[in-house]
């Protein structure tokens, strides 16, 4: 006769597991007993020979069985099973655990450590009991939603050299996870599917052409078997574009490009169609469109409709930024700065709707779109809606089935337009479209709503915009040409900035950043109430049936306020800077808030001169809150920056600016505007590196910190230019210190 012993931990996972491109690691035991069923049988002993035949087994329950009905049907759950919370995206949970009358004695219940020091936008994804969450460079984790405790995690080992291609930071703002596995965006442009229970990788795929300088941030979606992607890179200059795959094999079922094929001919994807009906007349023939790719990359939003069985996705920026050198046609370069909606099933044109015609300033609509019904319709009939508040400043609302504009208002102050036409086109402002003549508009690049979840509360009408100020000066970059190793956007960074930058410019700059929670009305356009914060970039919002609306804000403040007025209802300080939108989940009756920390991310990176002591950058964490939580997150033990050098500053007025121009175009969106840096990379003002000629060009020319992610920028920077940077870097340091001796004195 034969014995049956139930499988053994180390059986059950393997703890070396890696693959050619990644590695995963597991807590096994913890792993085991989640993904094992129980079997006790008395031990391993050898069977009674009277036991002619076992007891039938209990049907054991598929792991992590997350289908498209049970996302569509997730309104009651006590779940969080897509980015959004549901596929409306309305970021609004219906559990009531935690409310209006007992948020005061919310606490922490558990922290998680991440791997990472850089930027972290992941909203936490829970799905029976595990928490799978993602950090800088990709990398993802499972976590038991109740304790915190890790069953594993993967690495999808990035080249560092990659950072470069990223725009805002290697962020990634989560994982889909559906019928087993996980699915996950690679900052290089893998989309890879993991095993849920274990995390050992099933497939990995290149999403995108690795010799452009395409990434990837956002989150995946699943739907019917398809799982959805885009891509990022638009600043770079790259070419946009949506594609599904098959979630069991990676097979690509449909691909629909933004832009135009470079010689408007088919690409043989779904998209050809529309391009040729109409969408390609909206481009001329010659511009850097032409060969830097036209921008329009889906970075972010990307919505399931299940009423009307069609995709809606936000569509980005040109490339490069500047129309005049884009397509110096005039035309509105459609599917830029778009809505756009698409079937499900295969991928074809449905409608549009194009928030800004003819892109000259980053203002993306990739931002949070939220479906929901409203009493718009015919005498006041339930009328399904898409909408939106993207970087423009507008907030619209088009009919869900037809793009049709419906409304659209400011949400916030703004130069750039006066208003919206009957069609909800922007009338553009005298002036707003910028040549060699600088001109400060409102929003600039960052936008008046950036990526950071926006909620929506069905049982209060109330849509949350994470909204902020951040005014940017806008200019023709007189010199531009295709920069093969950073961004291409045609705009003059250093334009307005001086190039001897004073206490008193900071603070003036400091003063143009605000922020604020806005509770809006989409059915009247209007605001119920706003609070105001005392920084821009601020995190994303979650809303619960329980009354309460959640955010985090830039200095690490985490806030509950009261859904209807706005009243603050309860704090914490989570010990470092938060941008993630939230989630919220129960286990066993007991409601959890989740949030991701972490500094970095675009703001983060450039906003050195936003604050006064800065630190070295600290590993992200997930915190998990409860009622009567009793755990504390503790205060960071990290070092202030050491603002001092050895370095002598040099070079005339003609190489200190010409420095600026050069820093500007190609340091200042990781190492920080006036040359100031936020701590999550390293300030050159106060690096040795700086103090030498020599090891600033074995750096910068030489390349010797690719491995890092400092790649050499010799393609497109002479030596001369190198040290004319160093120059500009070292005066501001000079500068600095002798402004604090000064001060010093005097006090």
């Amino acid at each position: 006769m034969s014995m049956f012993c139930p499988l053994t931990p180390s059986a059950a996972a393997n703890p070396g597991a890696s693959a050619s491109t990644g590695k995963q690691s597991s807590s096994i035991a913890k792993t085991a007993a989640l993904i094992l069923p129980l079997i006790v049988m008395g031990g391993c002993s050898k069977q009674s020979e009277e036991v002619a035949v076992a007891p039938a087994e209990a049907p054991v329950e598929a792991f992590a069985d997350v289908t498209t009905q049970r996302i569509i049907d997730t309104g009651a759950s006590e779940e969080w099973l897509t980015y959004g919370g549901s596929y409306d995206e309305q970021r609004h949970s219906s559990l009531t655990n935690i409310d209006r009358e007992n948020v005061a004695d919310l606490g922490v219940a558990w922290t998680y450590e991440l791997k990472t020091n850089r930027g972290v936008e992941a909203t936490p994804i829970v799905v029976d009991g595990v928490m799978y969450v993602t950090s800088a460079w990709s990398l993802v984790y499972a976590l038991d939603a109740e304790t915190g405790e890790e069953l594993w995690v993967y690495d999808p080992e990035v080249d560092k050299a990659v950072g470069v291609n990223a725009c805002c930071d290697v962020v990634n703002r989560g994982v889909a996870v559906y019928e087993g596995q996980v699915f996950v965006g690679v900052i290089d442009g893998r989309l890879e599917a993991l095993d849920a229970k274990t995390g050992e990788r099933n497939w990995s795929i290149v999403t995108v052409d690795q010799s452009k300088p395409y990434t990837i941030t956002g989150a995946p979606r699943v739907v019917d078997g398809k799982v959805l992607i885009g891509n990022g890179g638009a600043e770079m200059g790259v070419r946009g574009y949506l594609s599904a795959y098959d979630a069991n094999s990676g097979e690509k079922i449909w691909r629909f490009y933004t832009v135009p094929n470079p010689n408007k001919e088919p690409d043989n994807e779904i998209s050809d169609e529309v391009f040729a009906r109409f969408a390609n007349d909206s481009w001329g023939d010659e511009g850097h469109w032409v060969t830097d790719g036209g921008g329009g990359t889906v970075w972010d939003s990307i919505v399931y409709d299940e009423v009307n069985d069609q995709i809606i996705f936000g569509v980005g920026n040109g490339s490069p930024w500047n129309r005049d050198f884009r397509d110096p046609s005039g035309g509105d370069n459609l599917f830029l700065s778009s809505i756009v909606a698409v079937d499900a099933e295969t991928g074809r044109y449905r409608w549009h709707f194009q928030t800004t015609p003819g892109d000259n300033w980053d203002y993306t609509a990739t931002q949070s779109i939220i479906l929901a019904d409203l009493p718009l319709g015919e005498s006041g009939a339930p009328l399904r809606v898409a909408m939106q508040a993207p970087k423009n400043g507008f907030f619209y609302v088009v009919n869900a089935e037809t793009g049709q504009f419906i409304s659209g208002s400011a949400f916030g102050p703004m130069t750039w337009a006066t208003g919206l036409d009957e069609a909800g086109r922007p009338i553009e402002a005298e002036g707003a479209r910028y040549g060699a003549n600088p001109v400060v508009l409102l929003p600039g690049p960052l936008g008046a709503h950036n990526w950071h979840p926006m909620a929506f509360n069905p049982t209060e009408g109330l849509a949350y915009i994470p909204a902020q100020e951040i005014p940017q000066a806008y200019g023709a970059d007189s010199r531009y040409a295709n920069n093969t190793t950073g961004w291409n956007t045609g705009a003059d960074f250093a334009a307005l900035v001086p190039a001897e930058v004073r206490s008193t410019d900071i603070k003036a700059a400091r003063a143009t950043l605000k922020g604020r929670l806005i509770a809006w009305d989409p059915k009247t356009q209007q605001p119920r109430w706003s609070v105001e914060h005392a920084n821009a970039w601020n995190g994303g919002v979650l809303s619960t049936a329980g009354g309460l609306v959640f955010q985090a804000r830039l200095d690490g403040e985490f806030f509950a306020y009261d859904a209807a007025t706005g009243e603050e209802l309860w704090s914490y300080n989570l010990q470092s800077g938060a941008n993630a939108g939230p989630g919220t989940y129960a286990i066993d009756g007991e409601q959890y808030v989740a949030i991701t920390t972490g500094w970095g991310s675009a703001f983060g990176l450039t906003a050195g001169f936003a604050y006064d002591d800065k630190v070295t950058a600290k590993l992200g964490k997930v915190v998990a809150f409860k009622l009567g939580g009793t755990g504390e997150i503790p205060a960071p033990d990290l070092p202030l920056v050491d603002r001092m050098t050895t370095a002598v500053a040099f070079g005339d007025e003609e190489t200190i600016n010409e420095g600026l121009v050069h820093y500007a175009r190609n340091c200042s969106v990781c190492h920080g505007p006036f040359a100031i840096s936020s701590g999550v990379l390293p300030d050159l003002r106060w690096s040795p590196i700086a103090t030498n000629a020599e090891a600033w060009k074995s750096v910068v020319h030489d390349g010797i910190l690719a491995e890092k992610g400092m790649v050499s920028f010799a393609d497109h920077l002479t030596e001369e230019e190198i040290e004319s940077i160093r120059a500009y870097v070292i005066l501001q340091a000079r500068n600095d210190m002798a402004e604090r001796e000064m001060a010093s004195a005097t006090d």
